[in-house]
């Protein structure tokens, strides 16, 4: 790829890492503020209403996934980015101004419910915005491979809140991160994402979309016509529900659950996760890169198979897992089977729709699926555990990614289909790559 292409995902992939920063350091920190914002009582009960609130920033990314998928087809995908971390900035910032209940009663429970509200429109449309993007923008023969960066970004924002987390457990007493501590990490997303707002303004639109028309037709964005593209909607829906309950398990729930229920010192179950989600973020653009050779479908179905026989065994094993190297061996196997779908899903998503309606096609229809699986991912996890039947869960992960596996073993490949469909009207039919289809064109 060229230096253009190669700026491009810079740009994109720098302000997707600070969006998911903010999203993942409200559950990587929930530990130390969910006594905060709630009366003094069960601990647990107090971390599962801190993580339904969390799960209610998920139901508001289907609409952000609609209002911003809408903007980035009628607009630009440029506008769509440049909004979405706007959101994000001032949802850090009154994350991290929340009064506690000791202050204002459940006002602050208040504040923070509006923080994630304003939080799920800005990652649904992230999401949209950046797979889209990312597609787009490269190369017919690289797409796999750029598409990859979405999730290299998204983990390397789960990196950082990690790594502040694990610095300051190092350098804060754990009183003093309970008291106050926690409320760093949103100042520092707030900053981050001003930064990143600098830097989208300057950013190329995609070649593929402004010469594609697309911003010349009438019904460009709309739900009307993804109705007509309802079959590959559902697809996406189906084909997200597995990957996104695996991604969380292994991602934001690890921390909690080697610490909850392994019995793991905090400190520890914070390092098992960067080292395991670094080693992650390593291989994303590895597997992109073979899907690129052999096809989306055989990284897919390699997943599922994997995620439907191991989930079990390897939750099992990690509750037993109570010390560094066991437990990280068993996180870096389950993550290598979710590469499989993670490295992939943003360009298999993005290549099912045309031009016209690709942002809002991939963005509500994987917000819908996010907000019902993933997003309640932590707090079935903990109903479970609250219920004295914790592995309910691992078998609950196991027939999510069952699910899914059906529909891998059955859609088409989607790796040759042209991404320089333009029509809106009617299912998307596979055609011959264009050559020059990549690249970017300044924004007007």
């Amino acid at each position: 790829m060229g230096r253009e292409q190669w700026k491009k995902i810079w740009v994109g992939s720098a302000g997707n890492m600070v969006e998911w920063f903010d999203w993942f350091v409200y559950a990587t920190f929930a530990v130390y503020f969910a006594d905060s914002f709630f009366p003094e009582g069960n601990e647990t009960a107090n971390l599962m209403n801190t993580m339904g609130i969390f799960a209610v920033g998920f139901f508001m990314r289907p609409v952000g996934g609609w209002l911003l998928g809408r903007i980035g087809d009628r607009k630009g995908r440029k506008a769509a980015l440049t909004l979405t971390v706007t959101l994000m900035s001032a949802s850090a910032i009154l994350i991290a101004i929340a009064p506690t209940y000791d202050v204002a009663g459940y006002g602050g429970v208040a504040v923070l419910m509006l923080a994630r509200l304003l939080q799920g429109l800005s990652v649904g449309g992230e999401y949209a915005a950046s797979a889209t993007y990312l597609t787009e923008a490269s190369v017919p023969e690289k797409r796999g491979f750029a598409s990859s960066f979405q999730y290299v970004s998204m983990t390397a924002g789960q990196l950082v809140g990690l790594g502040l987390q694990i610095v300051l457990q190092r350098n804060m007493s754990d009183a003093a991160l309970h008291s106050w501590g926690w409320r760093i990490p949103f100042v520092v997303g707030a900053l981050g994402a001003a930064i990143v707002f600098y830097l989208r303004r300057s950013m190329l639109e995609t070649e593929v979309y402004a010469d594609s028309g697309a911003a010349e037709q009438q019904d460009r964005g709309t739900l009307k016509v993804l109705w007509q593209h309802r079959r590959e909607a559902f697809l996406v829906m189906a084909l997200t529900m597995g990957g996104t309950v695996a991604y969380y398990t292994y991602t934001t729930y690890l921390t909690k659950f080697l610490s909850k229920s392994a019995g793991m010192e905090k400190s520890t179950a914070s390092l098992v996760s960067f080292c395991a989600l670094f080693v992650f973020m390593c291989i994303q653009p590895l597997a992109g890169m073979l899907s690129d050779r052999i096809g989306r479908r055989p990284l897919l179905i390699t997943f599922a198979v994997g995620s439907t026989f191991l989930t079990v065994p390897i939750m099992t094993m990690l509750k037993h897992a109570d010390t560094f190297w066991p437990a990280l061996g068993l996180a870096l196997l389950a993550l290598v089977v979710v590469t499989g779908y993670t490295s992939i899903n943003a360009c298999v998503k993005a290549e099912l729709f045309p031009t016209g309606i690709r942002a809002l096609g991939v963005g509500l229809s994987y917000a819908v699926a996010n907000a019902l699986f993933g997003g309640t991912a932590e707090y079935v996890a903990l109903w479970f555990k609250d219920a004295g039947a914790e592995s309910g869960f691992y078998w609950y992960v196991a027939g999510c990614a069952a699910v899914s596996l059906i529909v891998y073993l059955t859609m088409r490949e989607t790796r040759d289909i042209d991404l320089n469909r333009v029509a809106v009207a009617g299912p998307p039919r596979e055609q011959p790559q264009q050559a020059g289809a990549t690249g970017v064109t300044p924004a007007s």
